[in-house]
């Protein structure tokens, strides 16, 4: 949809748009093996790190700088240094990082909750060098062989901050995502981050686990699955996923996934006693009111879904709107500017961001 690989006619890179030129990648499987290979793509000094050397040699021909262990990552002074490797694996990896990383890299990573992370980060010391990121991107495989640079095609990235956050290492990471990777982002705190993903992807992980355990302990399930077709698919497709990955995706966001499963189980609790109370199409009754009210509830989702599609369809860029930060409040302009439901294209300066405008639904 975007195309970040060069500034507006007629107007000069600032300065910030090359800040993050060598970038450092700790994990190359699925997320940080795609990334890697999207930023080579794009003109960045890429080294990747990863607990074994077995996908050094593919990386290698893709144009990936590799070390042998993680402190040479970080000795190599990297502008960003990405942490793209699973969650449990954090308290280790920033212990080893700790007395090496250099005070100029900015520190990020990929993972899917964000205030955990920083909770971590902050516990091992490097708390002033760390901005949250979580690109939404992916997939069920996992692993280098099924990395792909297309992956972060036109991706969205949330990043995360707090009042703590030095502002010129959000540019730097925020460089890294639309100039070097050529993608979007919004920034918000690490709470609105963990109850929004918890919604849109944690809970529904779980979901979709539920309803393929259902077909599998169907005694129909050969005829049923010859049946799926396309909802089948697109509900379960991330049940595919490694159910130890997708647990621990789950427990590390846990009270907000499980307010969230007693949300949808009070709501389809309802829709069952309504369905076992006999509603109809041609009379009028109170569980059929309902049932009528529950699938008109979504209309706003329908509505905004469709006015997306119209923007990915059109032929025409929308036209960009502008975002003015202050040194005081940057970290809740950024958030009221997600809230709005716009997302960032570039920045300008480092001041002035150039964003999409918000969909109306």
């Amino acid at each position: 949809m975007v195309d970040n690989m060069h500034p507006l006619p007629g107007m000069a890179p600032s300065p910030i748009l090359t800040s993050a030129h060598k970038i450092g990648i700790a994990g190359l499987g699925l997320i940080g093996g795609s990334l890697a290979e999207r930023l080579v793509q794009r003109g960045r000094y890429v080294i990747g790190w990863n607990h074994n050397s077995k996908p050094y040699e593919s990386a290698q021909a893709k144009g990936i700088h590799t070390v042998d262990t993680l402190e040479e990552l970080a000795q190599g002074k990297p502008d960003v240094l990405i942490l793209a490797t699973p969650l449990a694996a954090m308290p280790v990896m920033l212990e080893r990082l700790s007395p090496v990383l250099p005070k100029a890299t900015t520190l990020t990573d990929v993972g899917s909750v964000k205030g955990q992370v920083r909770e971590q980060v902050v516990a091992a010391g490097l708390g002033s060098q760390y901005i949250g990121a979580h690109p939404m991107t992916g997939n069920e495989r996992s692993g280098f062989a099924a990395a792909d640079p297309e992956l972060f095609a036109d991706a969205l990235w949330a990043l995360s901050v707090d009042e703590h956050s030095d502002m010129s290492r959000f540019l730097t990471v925020a460089d890294m995502v639309t100039q070097g990777a050529g993608n979007r982002l919004i920034c918000v705190d690490d709470a609105i981050h963990d109850r929004c993903a918890a919604l849109i992807s944690h809970m529904p992980h779980v979901v979709a686990t539920a309803l393929a355990s259902l077909l599998a302990a169907s005694p129909e399930r050969q005829v049923a699955a010859a049946l799926s077709a396309g909802s089948w698919r697109d509900m379960t497709r991330v049940s595919l996923t490694d159910p130890k990955r997708t647990q621990a995706m789950v427990v590390e966001d846990s009270s907000n996934v499980a307010a969230l499963l007693r949300q949808l189980s009070t709501k389809l609790e309802r829709i069952a006693g309504d369905l076992e109370n006999g509603v109809s199409l041609t009379q009028a009754s109170e569980s059929s009111q309902e049932l009528a009210a529950f699938f008109a509830s979504a209309q706003p989702f329908r509505n905004y879904k469709t006015a997306q599609n119209e923007r990915q369809t059109c032929a025409r860029m929308p036209e960009l709107e502008s975002l003015s930060l202050s040194d005081e409040n940057w970290q809740q302009e950024l958030a009221d500017s997600a809230r709005r439901g716009q997302q960032i294209v570039r920045f300008l300066t480092t001041h002035e961001a150039q964003v999409l405008p918000a969909l109306s639904w």
